[in-house]
């Protein structure tokens, strides 16, 4: 890990496009600011676990659920509808 020390808006500058600049120093707690492209993302790591354990959780379907759509995907089309939307085949 680097540890640096840095004042009051000064900045580090991390690969070429991004750059985290100390904006406050109140007793324990520092004011960040993060200057990123937006397809960048930047989230507090607490929010970023919790987009990862949703993500993990919406990928994991139950044996229920994965028994339903195999049946759906197992029935027949109705005549004319080809399998695919819009009655197109």
């Amino acid at each position: 890990m680097l540890v640096l020390t840095r004042k009051i808006m000064e900045s580090v500058v991390i690969g070429d496009d991004i750059e985290v600049y100390i904006l406050e120093i109140k007793g324990d707690r520092v004011r960040l600011g993060i200057k990123a492209p937006r397809e960048v993302s930047v989230h507090r790591k607490e929010i970023y676990e919790e987009i990862l354990r949703s993500n993990i959780e919406a990928a994991s379907a139950s044996p229920e659920a994965t028994r339903e759509m195999d049946r759906l995907l197992d029935e027949k089309p109705p005549p004319g509808e080809g399998g695919r939307p819009g009655g197109k085949g």
